[in-house]
């Protein structure tokens, strides 16, 4: 067990659904410097489940009851994708820290307003691109930022696959449900090319920003046939490196998720896994100075805990942060629209140029 510090961050999460319950619940349990001191939805039953079974100090069915509670310090939003934007403007607006599940939003124009809430605020907000904490692709981008040189080219990949559930449903509890959870408006997945982009694609985005920088400029093309949706995009970094980025949702096969990296003085090759497993990616770091290859082994594969941890260190001991910002986050979000222009124009498109939607 990991030994909780004196000083820990008091969190609250809202919505106790499936992806609270995979993954932040138990961050909140287990993270050396917060603890889960409430929890909030809008299904008696599930919220009751969920009280019995992680003990929080507080209970809440009302979501500005918990906002108001003077003890909570940070409000982890694990909502439908609809609610992330207006549920983390009213935390921040409370005077609350906010680690808010990706993707931020689904438009430019919502990512804007949260960042100008977060402004507003001064409070922090840390988007849950949990692949950041990922300790071997950490190592990567050290070695990336301190050692690699220039950067030539990025290949990187992230394959869903149709054994996915097979899979995760041997490994996973069994999710608790309700008929009086709140959903939003309308189905998320009626449209599949939105869906998929914002659920896979924001992660296959963030990678190759946290690896390569700002992206400046897309051309992409979307392949749908027998119930699969394959993006190729090609990709212009602000430092001058290209890329090739390949979202396919789902491969005949088992999950594929990695990259290539090469630079001026060395190369990364790394494979990632399915994230329920929690396991840290297996990266290969080949220096070129003296021709050696390094793995780092990235024992603590909990990154969902890790990106709690890290949110807590910032807010309780100024420390920098290591997790993605509002802007990282709108950042996501235009390149997902530049690459959903890309599809419908066939032409080049950079990102300083899009508005609206996914």
């Amino acid at each position: 067990m990991i030994r909780k510090e004196d000083r820990r961050l008091r969190v609250g999460v809202l919505g106790c659904g499936p992806i609270a319950q995979f993954a932040h619940l138990e961050s909140c349990a287990k993270a050396r410097n917060a603890d889960l001191y409430a929890i909030c939805d809008a299904a008696p039953d599930l919220l009751a489940r969920m009280g019995a079974t992680y003990e929080p100090q507080k209970m809440y069915a009302d979501y500005d009851a918990m906002l108001a509670d003077p003890e909570l310090e940070a409000v982890i939003i694990a909502t439908s994708d609809a609610y992330h934007v207006p549920m983390s403007i009213r935390a921040l607006d409370a005077g609350k820290h906010v680690l808010c599940e990706k993707p931020t939003g689904v438009t430019i124009e919502a990512g804007q307003a949260l960042a100008d809430a977060v402004k507003r605020s001064g409070k922090v907000l840390q988007v849950g691109h949990m692949k950041r904490f990922d300790p071997a692709l950490e190592a990567a981008r050290d070695f990336v930022r301190d050692d690699i040189g220039e950067i030539f080219a990025l290949k990187a990949w992230y394959c869903d696959s149709t054994h996915r559930y097979t899979n995760t449903d041997a490994v996973q509890p069994l999710p608790i449900t309700s008929k009086f959870a709140r959903k939003p408006a309308g189905n998320p997945k009626a449209d599949l090319r939105q869906y998929f982009m914002l659920a896979h694609g924001s992660h296959l985005v963030d990678t190759a920003r946290f690896l390569c920088g700002g992206i400046v400029a897309v051309r992409a093309r979307l392949l749908e046939r027998a119930n699969a949706y394959c993006w190729f995009v090609e990709t212009e970094f602000a430092n001058g490196a290209l890329g090739h980025l390949d979202l396919t949702v789902a491969v005949r096969m088992d999950w594929h998720e990695g990259f290539h990296l090469y630079g001026e003085n060395g190369s990364v090759i790394a494979k990632t896994f399915n994230p329920w497993y929690l396991r840290a990616s297996e990266v290969e770091i080949f220096h070129e100075k003296d021709a050696t290859t390094r793995k780092p082994l990235g024992a603590d594969g909990h990154f969902f805990r890790r990106q709690l941890e890290g949110l807590a260190d910032t807010v309780l001991n100024g420390a920098a942060m290591r997790g993605a910002d509002i802007q990282d986050g709108i950042a996501s979000i235009r390149a997902m629209v530049a690459i959903a222009r890309s599809v419908e124009t066939g032409e080049r498109v950079e990102l300083s140029t899009v508005t609206g939607s996914v």
